[in-house]
């Protein structure tokens, strides 16, 4: 079995609300000092696939889209497990919309070879967008499932089981297949060993452009984005504090009640 590995690399979105800070320009977060990290959803991908290569003895590959600095991102997925990592970085995708990555990750794909699986996060940690796994299941035309959290290989086919609002479905499918996974307590991602860091700090990272995929420039960039972002702001929190008074406890706390009712909060 192949598997993919889409992995996109982010702000560390744990960092202090008070280290948050927008470009008005590009309308993006500001990096600044704060540390990059996979998108937690595609670490538990990334995971559920190296839990495949051991049960299984599947083959995994790691994609990112992104600059120089996801080499990082990749090199972590190798020392967890991964086989073979891909870095397309191509400026001409900075301010594609979800169509334009999900086609530069389609032709990467493509051209890494023969798939059965391909996995990614539920949404990405920056954004929260959980469009591309469906887009690019519709670009390779093959099935998809999200909110997938555990995936099991039985008589030749995949046993996917999916998060819904009241528990959870089990789904026999076909391959090749696109599953985005969701987070539970099966597939949080391992921490590296000090040996595989070191071994997947010397692996050979192939970075691939435009050129090599056969990018359709109609389709990529931000000049042919239908999705425009017009404004990103950090909320303002106001808050006041407001005494309420009465000559004894019983008054103060049916001033209390009254005021609350006024506020509409009880």
């Amino acid at each position: 079995m192949n598997i993919v590995v889409c992995i996109k690399q982010i702000i560390d979105p744990e960092i202090p609300m008070s280290q948050f800070m927008i470009d008005p320009r590009t309308k993006r977060q500001v990096q600044g000092n704060n540390p990059l990290v996979i998108s937690p959803y595609d670490a538990n991908a990334l995971e559920v696939a190296i839990q495949l290569k051991e049960k299984q003895g599947a083959t995994v590959t790691a994609i990112s889209i992104g600059g120089a600095t996801a080499m990082t991102a990749l090199r972590s997925a190798l020392s967890m497990g991964a086989h073979e990592a891909i870095l397309v970085n191509e400026p001409l995708l900075v301010g594609s919309d979800q169509r334009g990555i999900a086609h530069a990750l389609a032709n990467t794909i493509r051209k890494a070879g023969a798939y059965d699986l391909i996995l990614t996060g539920c949404e990405s940690g920056d954004w929260a967008d959980r469009a591309v796994p469906a887009f690019l299941a519709e670009e390779l035309e093959i099935g998809y499932v999200g909110y997938v959290t555990r995936i099991e290989v039985k008589d030749g086919q995949v046993v996917v089981r999916r998060v819904v609002e009241d528990g959870y479905e089990l789904i026999e499918a076909k391959t090749p297949l696109l599953a985005a996974i969701s987070s539970d307590e099966t597939n949080a991602p391992r921490y590296a060993k000090l040996r595989d860091i070191m071994t997947a700090a010397k692996k050979t990272i192939p970075v691939w452009k435009a050129a090599d995929l056969g990018l359709d420039q109609e389709r990529i960039g931000s000049g042919t984005a239908k999705v425009a972002i017009t404004d990103v702001y950090i909320p303002v929190k106001e808050s006041k504090c407001e005494m309420i008074e009465g000559n004894t406890s019983e008054e103060k706390a049916a001033n209390l009640a009254a005021r609350l009712r006024e506020l509409k909060l009880i």
